[in-house]
Protein backbone atom coordinates (compact mmCIF):
# COMPACT_ATOMS: atom_id res chain seq x y z
CA UNK A 1 0.00 0.00 0.00
CA UNK A 2 2.10 3.09 -1.28
CA UNK A 3 1.12 6.38 -0.03
CA UNK A 4 0.03 8.90 -2.88
CA UNK A 5 -1.09 12.17 -1.19
CA UNK A 6 -1.33 14.21 1.51
CA UNK A 7 -3.66 17.39 2.66
CA UNK A 8 -2.72 20.07 5.22
CA UNK A 9 -5.89 21.88 6.93
CA UNK A 10 -5.28 24.35 9.96
CA UNK A 11 -8.04 25.16 11.61
CA UNK A 12 -9.44 27.24 14.91
CA UNK A 13 -8.81 27.31 17.42
CA UNK A 14 -4.74 26.64 17.25
CA UNK A 15 -4.38 23.26 15.39
CA UNK A 16 -3.11 21.69 11.84
CA UNK A 17 -4.64 18.33 10.73
CA UNK A 18 -2.42 16.31 8.36
CA UNK A 19 -4.39 13.60 6.00
CA UNK A 20 -2.10 11.19 4.64
CA UNK A 21 -3.87 9.20 1.26
CA UNK A 22 -2.72 5.65 0.16
CA UNK A 23 -3.52 4.01 -3.55
CA UNK A 24 -5.72 1.39 -2.26
CA UNK A 25 -7.99 4.57 -0.33
CA UNK A 26 -7.15 4.36 2.99
CA UNK A 27 -6.06 7.22 5.05
CA UNK A 28 -5.23 8.22 8.22
CA UNK A 29 -4.95 11.33 10.48
CA UNK A 30 -2.31 12.99 12.39
CA UNK A 31 -1.65 16.44 13.98
CA UNK A 32 1.44 17.92 13.28
CA UNK A 33 1.74 21.51 15.09
CA UNK A 34 3.56 23.60 17.59
CA UNK A 35 1.04 25.91 19.34
CA UNK A 36 1.79 29.52 17.56
CA UNK A 37 3.85 27.98 14.63
CA UNK A 38 1.30 26.38 12.33
CA UNK A 39 2.48 28.00 9.17
CA UNK A 40 5.89 26.91 9.91
CA UNK A 41 5.12 23.04 10.74
CA UNK A 42 3.16 22.77 7.85
CA UNK A 43 6.56 24.10 5.55
CA UNK A 44 8.25 21.06 7.69
CA UNK A 45 5.82 18.53 6.65
CA UNK A 46 5.53 19.02 3.02
CA UNK A 47 9.32 19.17 2.86
CA UNK A 48 9.06 15.71 4.58
CA UNK A 49 6.26 14.26 2.96
CA UNK A 50 8.18 15.02 -0.45
CA UNK A 51 10.30 11.84 0.18
CA UNK A 52 7.27 9.79 1.29
CA UNK A 53 4.95 9.71 -1.96
CA UNK A 54 5.48 6.32 -3.20
CA UNK A 55 6.83 4.76 -0.26
CA UNK A 56 4.93 1.68 1.26
CA UNK A 57 3.34 3.36 3.77
CA UNK A 58 3.77 0.18 6.62
CA UNK A 59 7.52 0.82 6.66
CA UNK A 60 6.63 2.99 9.88
CA UNK A 61 10.05 3.02 11.82
CA UNK A 62 12.06 2.93 8.21
CA UNK A 63 10.26 6.52 7.73
CA UNK A 64 11.11 7.46 10.93
CA UNK A 65 14.45 7.26 10.85
CA UNK A 66 14.55 8.61 7.54
CA UNK A 67 12.63 11.93 8.41
CA UNK A 68 14.72 12.05 11.69
CA UNK A 69 18.41 11.10 10.19
CA UNK A 70 18.40 11.90 6.81
CA UNK A 71 18.52 15.90 7.29
CA UNK A 72 22.32 15.93 8.50
CA UNK A 73 20.19 18.42 11.00
CA UNK A 74 17.38 16.98 13.53
CA UNK A 75 15.81 17.59 16.35
CA UNK A 76 14.15 20.58 17.71
CA UNK A 77 9.98 21.68 17.84
CA UNK A 78 8.96 22.17 14.10
CA UNK A 79 11.10 19.43 12.87
CA UNK A 80 9.85 17.09 16.03
CA UNK A 81 6.36 17.82 15.11
CA UNK A 82 6.45 17.65 11.57
CA UNK A 83 7.25 14.12 12.48
CA UNK A 84 5.27 13.48 14.91
CA UNK A 85 1.79 13.89 13.08
CA UNK A 86 3.33 11.95 10.04
CA UNK A 87 3.80 9.23 12.21
CA UNK A 88 0.42 9.21 13.85
CA UNK A 89 -1.20 9.20 10.22
CA UNK A 90 0.75 6.14 9.63
CA UNK A 91 0.11 4.20 12.55
CA UNK A 92 -3.58 5.37 11.80
CA UNK A 93 -3.30 3.90 7.92
CA UNK A 94 -1.63 0.64 9.22
CA UNK A 95 -4.20 -0.01 11.73
CA UNK A 96 -7.35 0.85 9.86
CA UNK A 97 -5.42 -1.53 6.72
CA UNK A 98 -5.17 -4.56 9.40
CA UNK A 99 -8.51 -3.64 11.43
CA UNK A 100 -7.13 -2.89 14.53
CA UNK A 101 -6.19 -0.43 17.10
CA UNK A 102 -3.01 0.78 17.29
CA UNK A 103 -2.55 -0.63 20.72
CA UNK A 104 -3.03 -3.96 19.53
CA UNK A 105 -0.28 -3.74 17.01
CA UNK A 106 1.83 -2.67 19.84
CA UNK A 107 1.34 -5.45 22.10
CA UNK A 108 -2.16 -4.50 23.26
CA UNK A 109 -3.18 -2.61 26.17
CA UNK A 110 -2.22 -2.77 29.53
CA UNK A 111 -4.92 -1.28 30.86
CA UNK A 112 -8.67 -0.45 30.03
CA UNK A 113 -9.27 3.41 31.11
CA UNK A 114 -7.06 6.52 32.22
CA UNK A 115 -6.92 8.98 34.78
CA UNK A 116 -7.86 12.51 32.79
CA UNK A 117 -7.32 16.25 34.41
CA UNK A 118 -8.83 19.23 33.53
CA UNK A 119 -6.78 22.69 33.12
CA UNK A 120 -8.69 25.16 35.59
CA UNK A 121 -8.41 28.96 34.66
CA UNK A 122 -9.23 31.80 37.07
CA UNK A 123 -5.95 33.10 38.60
CA UNK A 124 -8.43 34.74 40.71
CA UNK A 125 -9.53 33.20 43.98
CA UNK A 126 -13.75 33.60 43.29
CA UNK A 127 -13.83 32.41 39.75
CA UNK A 128 -10.64 29.50 40.64
CA UNK A 129 -13.54 27.90 42.87
CA UNK A 130 -16.28 28.60 40.15
CA UNK A 131 -14.48 26.49 37.36
CA UNK A 132 -12.83 24.22 39.64
CA UNK A 133 -16.54 23.43 40.56
CA UNK A 134 -17.83 23.19 36.90
CA UNK A 135 -14.94 20.47 36.50
CA UNK A 136 -15.77 18.29 39.35
CA UNK A 137 -19.44 18.41 38.67
CA UNK A 138 -18.09 16.84 35.12
CA UNK A 139 -16.38 14.23 37.08
CA UNK A 140 -12.75 15.21 37.75
CA UNK A 141 -10.88 14.78 40.23
CA UNK A 142 -7.74 16.05 38.83
CA UNK A 143 -6.95 19.66 38.33
CA UNK A 144 -3.96 21.61 37.11
CA UNK A 145 -3.86 25.60 37.95
CA UNK A 146 -1.09 28.40 36.46
CA UNK A 147 1.45 28.43 39.68
CA UNK A 148 1.96 32.52 38.84
CA UNK A 149 2.32 35.15 36.57
CA UNK A 150 5.45 36.75 35.31
CA UNK A 151 8.57 37.01 37.31
CA UNK A 152 11.31 38.25 37.55
CA UNK A 153 14.49 36.69 39.11
CA UNK A 154 14.00 37.76 42.42
CA UNK A 155 10.87 39.66 42.63
CA UNK A 156 7.88 40.47 45.32
CA UNK A 157 5.96 37.92 47.31
CA UNK A 158 3.05 38.79 45.61
CA UNK A 159 2.37 36.12 43.19
CA UNK A 160 4.09 33.54 45.70
CA UNK A 161 0.70 35.11 48.09
CA UNK A 162 -1.61 34.74 45.43
CA UNK A 163 -0.74 31.28 44.71
CA UNK A 164 -0.62 30.55 48.59
CA UNK A 165 -4.08 31.82 48.76
CA UNK A 166 -5.46 30.12 46.47
CA UNK A 167 -4.44 26.74 47.47
CA UNK A 168 -5.47 28.03 51.22
CA UNK A 169 -9.36 28.03 48.96
CA UNK A 170 -9.44 24.70 47.64
CA UNK A 171 -8.37 22.64 50.33
CA UNK A 172 -11.17 23.98 52.39
CA UNK A 173 -12.97 23.71 49.46
CA UNK A 174 -12.20 20.62 48.43
CA UNK A 175 -10.24 19.20 51.00
CA UNK A 176 -7.93 15.67 49.63
CA UNK A 177 -10.40 14.81 47.53
CA UNK A 178 -9.14 17.02 44.37
CA UNK A 179 -5.76 16.37 42.58
CA UNK A 180 -3.66 19.70 42.18
CA UNK A 181 -1.10 19.74 39.71
CA UNK A 182 0.94 23.26 39.68
CA UNK A 183 2.02 25.01 36.27
CA UNK A 184 4.65 26.99 37.26
CA UNK A 185 5.23 27.26 32.87
CA UNK A 186 8.97 28.11 33.23
CA UNK A 187 8.04 31.64 34.28
CA UNK A 188 9.92 30.81 37.40
CA UNK A 189 13.50 31.61 37.65
CA UNK A 190 15.48 30.02 40.56
CA UNK A 191 15.95 32.14 43.20
CA UNK A 192 11.87 32.49 43.00
CA UNK A 193 11.37 28.51 42.54
CA UNK A 194 13.12 27.11 45.69
CA UNK A 195 10.74 29.99 47.87
CA UNK A 196 7.66 28.83 46.33
CA UNK A 197 8.34 24.96 46.35
CA UNK A 198 9.21 25.19 50.03
CA UNK A 199 6.16 26.82 50.53
CA UNK A 200 3.78 24.81 48.79
CA UNK A 201 4.95 21.86 50.25
CA UNK A 202 2.27 21.69 53.25
CA UNK A 203 -0.48 21.75 50.52
CA UNK A 204 1.12 18.07 49.05
CA UNK A 205 -0.01 19.23 45.44
CA UNK A 206 0.35 16.35 43.02
CA UNK A 207 3.06 17.56 40.97
CA UNK A 208 4.58 21.21 40.08
CA UNK A 209 5.02 21.50 36.39
CA UNK A 210 8.19 23.30 34.80
CA UNK A 211 9.53 24.63 38.36
CA UNK A 212 12.19 26.13 35.32
CA UNK A 213 12.90 25.69 31.93
CA UNK A 214 14.22 22.28 30.73
CA UNK A 215 17.42 23.98 29.18
CA UNK A 216 17.96 24.27 33.41
CA UNK A 217 18.04 20.82 34.15
CA UNK A 218 21.08 21.03 36.60
CA UNK A 219 18.53 23.89 38.30
CA UNK A 220 15.75 21.49 38.70
CA UNK A 221 17.18 18.41 39.69
CA UNK A 222 18.43 20.30 42.88
CA UNK A 223 14.82 21.61 43.47
CA UNK A 224 13.90 18.18 43.70
CA UNK A 225 16.40 16.95 45.64
CA UNK A 226 16.01 19.93 48.14
CA UNK A 227 11.73 19.43 47.97
CA UNK A 228 9.11 16.20 48.38
CA UNK A 229 6.89 17.50 45.77
CA UNK A 230 6.99 15.44 42.46
CA UNK A 231 8.40 17.34 39.57
CA UNK A 232 6.98 17.45 35.91
CA UNK A 233 8.30 18.14 33.17
CA UNK A 234 8.58 17.53 29.23
CA UNK A 235 6.31 19.39 27.08
CA UNK A 236 9.64 21.15 25.77
CA UNK A 237 11.98 18.26 24.92
CA UNK A 238 11.52 16.22 21.53
CA UNK A 239 12.91 13.36 21.53
CA UNK A 240 14.27 10.33 23.63
CA UNK A 241 18.04 11.91 23.37
CA UNK A 242 16.47 14.90 24.95
CA UNK A 243 14.70 12.52 28.03
CA UNK A 244 17.85 11.16 28.59
CA UNK A 245 19.02 14.17 30.24
CA UNK A 246 16.67 14.24 32.43
CA UNK A 247 16.99 10.80 33.58
CA UNK A 248 20.69 11.01 34.13
CA UNK A 249 20.00 13.70 36.20
CA UNK A 250 17.22 12.55 38.20
CA UNK A 251 15.13 15.89 37.93
CA UNK A 252 11.81 14.79 37.29
CA UNK A 253 9.47 11.90 38.57
CA UNK A 254 6.88 12.71 35.99
CA UNK A 255 7.59 13.07 32.48
CA UNK A 256 5.01 14.89 29.59
CA UNK A 257 6.35 14.38 26.50
CA UNK A 258 4.01 15.23 23.53
CA UNK A 259 2.62 13.12 21.23
CA UNK A 260 2.28 15.82 18.59
CA UNK A 261 5.78 17.54 19.51
CA UNK A 262 8.22 14.75 20.62
CA UNK A 263 8.36 12.47 17.35
CA UNK A 264 4.86 10.45 17.73
CA UNK A 265 3.44 6.96 18.66
CA UNK A 266 6.74 5.74 17.32
CA UNK A 267 9.14 7.90 19.53
CA UNK A 268 6.96 8.57 22.84
CA UNK A 269 6.48 4.88 23.21
CA UNK A 270 10.33 4.82 23.97
CA UNK A 271 10.49 7.70 25.67
CA UNK A 272 7.83 6.11 28.14
CA UNK A 273 9.85 2.78 28.06
CA UNK A 274 13.20 4.30 29.01
CA UNK A 275 11.30 6.21 31.93
CA UNK A 276 10.02 3.21 33.37
CA UNK A 277 13.28 1.91 33.81
CA UNK A 278 14.09 4.65 35.90
CA UNK A 279 10.39 4.25 38.04
CA UNK A 280 9.75 7.60 36.44
CA UNK A 281 6.20 7.71 35.30
CA UNK A 282 4.42 9.47 32.30
CA UNK A 283 1.61 11.51 31.90
CA UNK A 284 1.73 12.78 28.16
CA UNK A 285 1.33 16.95 27.64
CA UNK A 286 -2.18 17.80 25.08
CA UNK A 287 -3.68 20.87 25.39
CA UNK A 288 -4.69 20.45 21.51
CA UNK A 289 -7.37 18.21 19.62
CA UNK A 290 -8.88 15.05 18.76
CA UNK A 291 -6.17 13.88 17.00
CA UNK A 292 -3.45 14.29 19.53
CA UNK A 293 -5.35 13.01 22.09
CA UNK A 294 -6.34 9.86 19.97
CA UNK A 295 -2.39 9.07 19.64
CA UNK A 296 -1.83 9.82 23.47
CA UNK A 297 -4.15 7.35 24.11
CA UNK A 298 -2.63 4.46 22.48
CA UNK A 299 0.45 5.25 24.11
CA UNK A 300 -1.59 5.39 27.58
CA UNK A 301 -2.86 1.74 26.84
CA UNK A 302 0.60 0.21 26.24
CA UNK A 303 2.83 1.88 28.76
CA UNK A 304 2.75 0.64 32.13
CA UNK A 305 3.65 3.55 33.94
CA UNK A 306 1.31 5.91 32.23
CA UNK A 307 -1.03 7.12 34.62
CA UNK A 308 -2.47 10.73 33.53
CA UNK A 309 -3.37 11.98 30.43
CA UNK A 310 -3.92 15.79 29.72
CA UNK A 311 -6.52 17.27 27.86
CA UNK A 312 -8.17 20.61 26.70
CA UNK A 313 -11.93 19.80 26.72
CA UNK A 314 -13.13 23.26 27.50
CA UNK A 315 -9.26 24.79 28.30
CA UNK A 316 -9.35 28.66 28.03
CA UNK A 317 -7.43 28.43 23.93
CA UNK A 318 -11.02 26.42 22.65
CA UNK A 319 -13.23 30.04 22.29
CA UNK A 320 -14.17 29.16 18.62
CA UNK A 321 -13.79 25.32 18.10
CA UNK A 322 -13.35 22.30 20.97
CA UNK A 323 -11.81 18.40 21.26
CA UNK A 324 -15.01 17.15 19.94
CA UNK A 325 -16.00 19.53 16.79
CA UNK A 326 -13.87 18.00 14.25
CA UNK A 327 -15.06 14.26 15.21
CA UNK A 328 -17.81 12.21 14.14
CA UNK A 329 -17.81 9.76 17.27
CA UNK A 330 -17.36 12.27 20.03
CA UNK A 331 -18.62 10.09 22.50
CA UNK A 332 -14.88 8.05 22.43
CA UNK A 333 -13.95 10.97 24.92
CA UNK A 334 -16.88 10.55 27.32
CA UNK A 335 -15.32 11.21 30.50
CA UNK A 336 -16.67 9.18 33.53
CA UNK A 337 -15.45 9.08 37.26
CA UNK A 338 -12.23 11.49 35.93
CA UNK A 339 -11.44 8.49 33.45
CA UNK A 340 -11.32 7.75 30.18
CA UNK A 341 -11.52 4.65 28.00
CA UNK A 342 -9.12 3.16 25.93
CA UNK A 343 -10.08 3.74 22.08
CA UNK A 344 -11.08 0.34 20.61
CA UNK A 345 -11.66 1.05 16.83
CA UNK A 346 -9.38 0.83 14.00
CA UNK A 347 -6.22 3.09 13.96
CA UNK A 348 -6.49 6.05 16.15
CA UNK A 349 -9.96 4.95 16.98
CA UNK A 350 -11.72 8.41 15.77
CA UNK A 351 -14.04 8.92 12.88
CA UNK A 352 -12.45 12.77 11.69
CA UNK A 353 -14.96 14.98 9.93
CA UNK A 354 -13.18 15.54 6.91
CA UNK A 355 -16.21 17.90 5.58
CA UNK A 356 -16.16 20.18 8.72
CA UNK A 357 -12.35 20.22 8.67
CA UNK A 358 -12.54 21.67 4.98
CA UNK A 359 -15.03 24.12 6.14
CA UNK A 360 -13.40 25.31 9.13
CA UNK A 361 -9.99 25.54 7.11
CA UNK A 362 -11.10 27.76 5.80
CA UNK A 363 -11.46 30.07 7.99
CA UNK A 364 -8.18 28.92 9.38
CA UNK A 365 -6.50 30.66 12.38
CA UNK A 366 -3.36 33.04 13.23
CA UNK A 367 -2.70 32.10 16.73
CA UNK A 368 0.35 33.02 18.67
CA UNK A 369 0.57 33.07 22.67
CA UNK A 370 1.47 36.32 23.95
CA UNK A 371 4.26 38.88 24.26
CA UNK A 372 4.90 39.75 28.10
CA UNK A 373 6.99 42.02 29.48
CA UNK A 374 8.31 43.30 32.80
CA UNK A 375 7.71 46.93 34.24
CA UNK A 376 10.97 47.79 33.62
CA UNK A 377 10.50 46.83 29.53
CA UNK A 378 12.75 43.41 29.67
CA UNK A 379 10.56 40.10 28.26
CA UNK A 380 9.16 38.48 30.51
CA UNK A 381 8.80 34.23 30.44
CA UNK A 382 4.93 33.40 29.18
Amino acid sequence: MKIVNFKLYKVPPRWLFLKIETDEGIFGWGEPVIEGRADTVSAAVTELMENLIGKDSARIEDHWNMMYRSGFYRGGPILMSAISGIDQALWDIKGKSLNQPIHSLLGGKCRDSIDVYSWVGGDEPKILIEEVNKVVEKGFHTIKINGTGRLKYLDSFKEVDNLLERMDLLKSNFGSSLRIGIDFHGRVHKPMAKILLKKLEEYNPLFVEEPLLSENMEGIAELGRNSSIPIALGERLYSRWDFKKVFESRAADIIQPDLSHAGGITECKKIAAMAEAYDITVAPHCPLGPIALAACLQVDAISYNCVLQEQSLGIHYNKSNDLLDYIKNPEIFNYSNGLVSIPEGPGLGIDVNEEYVIEMSKIGHNWHNPIWRHNDGSIAEW
